[in-house]
């Protein structure tokens, strides 16, 4: 995905204010709106102003985009470098009552021009904003002077994986923007405690009721839905409701085989048979012991034991004999001979 540098399209500082970022966006579209620029690419460079503007004249936009920019910043990113965003960067954020523009009606003044079609955005805003501009697209046809319900919303919650074996209790700040009395959007946070259901697996939606965007004209308020994701783990690998777990053994209980314990991601100390002859990769399979069913229609995921033999340095004087004696025990034996 082509990063895109919307302090540097406008020209403005990181650390600009509101005020500053209205005035670039102004200064710019009169130098480069088509009705009025002589420049052979002011259509282009439109667009790419009116997509900087709409991210960076938003309190919560901005803040989004600060968290995806932090890490491309970092390392000297500018705009068409390829960039993807962190995991798990829109967590807390609610992007459903935020606006476009710059809030003045500027682009109004201009003819409403919006890139050429008054929708058209680049790949990168669409990854970043697109699914929430739809929804208020949607929700705008449904204006009435009735009551009316507010907009539902979307944010992400991570957790753990024993969180979705056992459940448990969170607490999330969801980051938007409201109006306030003088009609200016300004950002706001909000916490809410959230019990996560056991069983939750990545990708299900958990509903709060209410929880959405604010009716209006006396309407209920819209539905808060949160995606879950699950945190990256160097010891489990998550499909679904099955889990792969890494079992380290020793090259003797590869070869020999027999018992060890293990402690599986619900907590649980169990033993498990080793296969005489086994090798690095092998998976032992334990019905039942991934993610748990969230109801009695859902069936639990398996838990898969991928093992990896650990092979112990040769550092005493005894150990350098026990291993010189195990090759002497497996003489021509080779490897890498395919």
């Amino acid at each position: 995905m082509e990063y895109k540098d919307y302090y540097q399209i406008l020209g403005v500082d990181k650390n600009a204010s509101a005020d500053d970022i209205k005035k670039a966006y102004r200064r710019l579209a009169r130098r480069y709106h088509p009705d009025v620029s002589k420049e052979a690419d002011a259509a282009q460079r439109m667009a790419e102003v009116n997509e900087a503007n709409t991210v960076l004249s938003d309190p919560e936009k901005r803040a989004a985009y600060d968290t995806v920019g932090a890490q491309a910043w970092a390392r000297g990113a500018r705009s068409g470098d390829d960039v993807r965003p962190p995991p798990g960067w829109d967590a807390g954020f609610d992007f459903s009552r935020s606006s476009g523009g710059d809030g003045h009606g500027f682009h109004q003044g201009f003819g409403g021009f919006a890139g050429g079609d008054g929708a058209a955005h680049s790949e990168f805003f669409e990854e970043l904003f697109g699914r929430a501009a739809r929804a208020r697209h949607a929700s705008g046809a449904r204006a009435s002077a009735g009551p009316v319900r507010g907009e539902d919303s979307h944010a992400r919650i991570e957790l753990d994986l024993p969180d979705a074996y056992h459940g448990a209790t969170r607490t999330i700040h969801l980051r938007s923007a409201r109006l306030d009395a003088s009609g200016r959007l300004v950002p706001e946070e909000r916490a809410l405690e959230v019990k996560i259901p056991k069983g939750v697996k990545p990708g299900q939606l958990i509903r709060l009721a209410s929880q959405g965007g604010p009716g209006l004209h006396g309407g209920a308020a819209g539905d808060l839905f949160l995606e879950v994701q699950l945190r990256p783990s160097p010891r489990w690998k998550v499909d679904g409701r099955d889990v792969t777990q890494k079992l380290r053994v020793t090259p003797w209980e590869a070869a020999l085989g027999g018992g060890v314990h293990v402690t599986t991601p619900d907590g649980a100390t169990v033993e498990v048979t080793v296969p005489a002859g086994s090798g690095t990769g092998r998976k032992l399979r334990l019905k039942g012991r991934g993610i748990p069913a969230a109801n009695a229609a859902t069936p639990a995921g398996d838990l898969f034991l991928e093992l990896d033999v650990a092979v112990p340095g040769a550092v005493t004087d005894a150990q350098r004999t026990a291993w010189a004696a195990l090759r002497d025990a497996y003489p021509g034996f080779d490897p890498r001979r395919a």
